[in-house]
């Protein structure tokens, strides 16, 4: 064994084989792993937004990526079939063979139900109608007691519609063209007077607070106007309310009206 590590044919032998190991470990280090790893191999996206979805798989396809379309949705601006959105975006350098996720717009737009907005405030059909996706239109007022109400609506209620839709509305004016008789309301309770004129077609004012022995606290002792037997629809209704001259009571909270939604007879 002493002998065969002397011989200089072993050491040949051995610098041979350190020297062909080290000659493998170069060429795998600058073609194999660079192949395996596609090292320094760098492709960039293309943005492909705004495209027909033909268009974008051309491009694709010609520099070696991949790609699916993950989401479609309805778009205002492009006609379906075009891409909304990307990921990786335009200027990305990726590796070869990279899937690119796309967004789509829609083949057709998704519908709702038309909700029924006559009888709410407009403040209320505006909400309705921009949590459906849908667009408010041209405001026209008319004639009725009804102020900021809604009279009409130019899609009826329950009908499928796109989302994006325009919708229409005619709205109260609060004033009315037909005269409606006066309620009397001398000694009504506050609760009962107000009621008595919102069924009247009429509306409930001011109501202050007046001392008085010949009313019972909470108790109508007058309002105006007072000196007509008729007055037009959506007319306003001042009131006085009786208190106790000694003790003032709290002001009478039930079914104090809001004028903002109508009471329909």
């Amino acid at each position: 064994m002493h002998w065969f590590l002397k011989d200089k044919r072993t050491h040949k032998m051995f610098g041979g084989l350190v020297a062909g190991g080290a000659v493998l470990l170069f060429l795998a280090d600058l073609f194999i792993m660079p192949w395996y790893t596609n090292y320094g191999a760098g492709i960039t996206v293309p943005d492909v937004k705004n495209q027909s979805l033909e268009q974008a798989i051309e491009q694709f396809e010609a520099i070696g990526l991949r790609y699916e379309v993950y989401d479609e949705r309805p778009s205002e601006k492009l006609p379906p079939g075009h891409i909304l959105d990307q990921t990786p975006s335009g200027g990305t350098i990726v590796k070869p063979n990279r899937k690119i996720y796309l967004m789509t717009s829609a083949e057709t737009r998704p519908t709702v139900g038309m909700p029924s907005l006559v009888g709410n405030s407009l403040d209320n059909a505006r909400i309705q109608l921009q949590v459906r996706g849908l667009k408010l239109g041209a405001i026209t007022y008319e004639s009725s007691p009804y102020r900021n109400s809604v009279l009409r609506q130019s899609v009826g209620a329950g009908a499928d519609i796109r989302r994006g839709t325009v919708v229409n509305l005619v709205i109260g004016d609060g004033v009315g063209q037909r005269k409606v008789p006066v309620p009397d309301l001398l000694g009504l309770r506050l609760s009962q007077a107000q009621i008595r004129i919102r069924d009247a077609g009429l509306r409930v004012g001011d109501i202050t607070y007046e001392a008085s022995l010949s009313f019972d606290p909470n108790h109508v002792i007058r309002f105006t106007p007072a000196d007509s037997d008729s007055l037009f629809e959506g007319t306003t209704i001042h009131l006085v309310i009786a208190e106790n001259p000694n003790v003032r009571e709290e002001i009478e909270t039930g079914v104090v009206l809001n004028d903002s939604i109508p009471r329909f007879r």
